[in-house]
């Protein structure tokens, strides 16, 4: 596993501890917050480690309300275990955790699949507006992400990805060879 991608991972599983160390009703909107951040890494670096914690913690978050008090303490007690484990790069266990956590997950929700299509989903939007930053059209940073020009327009225009384009050249430069083209002096 690459260091950086261990690094986002134990921060991800951190936090998530944190957040669940003691219930309370904030710990939805945190761990909301947590998600969202956790997704922006996936339309990063596009690993299945992310992408399988991403998921996970988006999962918690929309079936916190329906995990019981015997299955929250299991989820807390194997997100330490696999936290524990990929510091100690003992990737055997750490998957293990990570299965465990699923199955404490599909008790309270079947919906999990739902949820990483909701992840991989938001993640291309979140790509394709770093695609408009670098100066595609919205039509061709959708298409390139696979999605349609309302999903990612929604998305961008809540953000300032649409104002931010590179300019590569002045406008009195562009003005400049406007006239030579159209031969006007």
């Amino acid at each position: 596993m690459d260091a950086e991608i261990k690094k986002e991972i134990l921060f991800d599983l951190g936090q998530s501890i944190e957040i669940l160390k003691i219930r309370e009703k904030s710990d939805v909107e945190k761990l909301r917050v947590l998600s969202d951040h956790a997704i922006e890494h996936v339309a990063l670096y596009k690993n299945l480690d992310i992408i399988s914690v991403t998921v996970l913690i988006y999962s918690i978050y929309k079936a916190f309300s329906c995990i019981d008090d015997k299955d929250y303490a299991a989820l807390l007690k194997e997100l330490e275990k696999a936290k524990s484990a990929l510091e100690r790069d003992e990737f055997g266990r750490y998957n293990r955790s990570i299965k465990i956590l699923y199955e404490i997950i599909r008790r309270c929700s079947s919906q999990t699949k739902e949820h990483l299509q909701d992840v991989m989903h938001a993640a291309r939007i979140k790509k394709g507006t770093a695609l408009l930053t670098k100066g595609l059209s919205i039509g061709q940073a959708a298409g390139l992400m696979g999605l349609s020009n309302w999903d990612l327009q929604q998305y961008a225009a809540k953000t300032t990805a649409l104002e931010s384009g590179p300019v590569k050249f002045s406008a009195k430069n562009r003005m400049l060879s406007a006239l030579k083209i159209f031969e006007v002096r």
